[in-house]
């Protein structure tokens, strides 16, 4: 098989686990954790949501100016996690590689389609700053939303979408007696996919 067919069935298989885990009814399958770190090597994660995939990569949104936002542009890398326990005997699915930021227009089009509240939460939360207190920030929405009373809400400047490109793609099954099965996707710096199994 080639390396492109082999980047192709990781695809596909990615698509078949998640029909799999929104049909065994995982309260959101989009969910998964995005670890970064930044300059200083620290590693730090937090849950977000997958909001488009294709052959370019995997999309989350976020403020570029939050902590995983700046993290990931001091260090273009992170790596990604989906737990789906009611799928087959449980699985993971861990996702590593390179982040991009996506072009403007295809973050307009995904602003555009959130709800208002979303979109005015968007221009009022100064993300992973300091708050001094919850009225300060129900202020700043009540501003947000004055400012764009009867018209469309456009994107903040510095709200977009992140890619991460794929470099390693792992398949983890779950098993009796910690006998997981682990099916490992690679791609080298010449861009060829190879296949592997991992102990568990």
């Amino acid at each position: 098989m080639d390396t492109d067919s082999l980047y192709a069935e990781a695809l596909a298989t990615f698509d078949t686990l998640f029909a799999e885990a929104a049909a065994a009814g995982e309260p959101d399958p989009t969910a998964m954790t995005v670890a970064t770190a930044g300059l200083d090597g620290r590693p730090a994660a937090r849950m977000v949501l997958l909001k488009a995939h294709d052959p370019r990569g995997f999309v989350f949104y976020t403020h570029l100016d939050g902590r995983k936002g700046r993290e990931l542009q001091e260090n273009p890398r992170a790596a990604l996690l989906f737990h789906w326990p009611r799928v087959r005997h449980g699985l993971q699915v861990r996702i590593e590689g390179a982040v991009s930021v996506v072009d403007d227009d295809e973050a307009d089009a995904y602003f555009a389609s959130r709800p208002r509240g979303s979109q005015v939460g968007a221009w009022a939360s100064r993300q992973s700053e300091t708050l001094a207190s919850v009225s300060e920030f129900e202020a700043q929405l009540a501003a947000a939303d004055a400012e764009f009373e009867a018209r469309e809400v456009p994107r903040p400047p510095r709200w977009s979408g992140l890619r991460v490109r794929p470099e390693r793609i792992e398949f983890w099954y779950g098993a009796d007696y910690r006998l997981h099965e682990r099916h490992l996707y690679t791609c080298d710096a010449a861009e060829q996919w190879s296949k592997r199994l991992l102990y568990p």
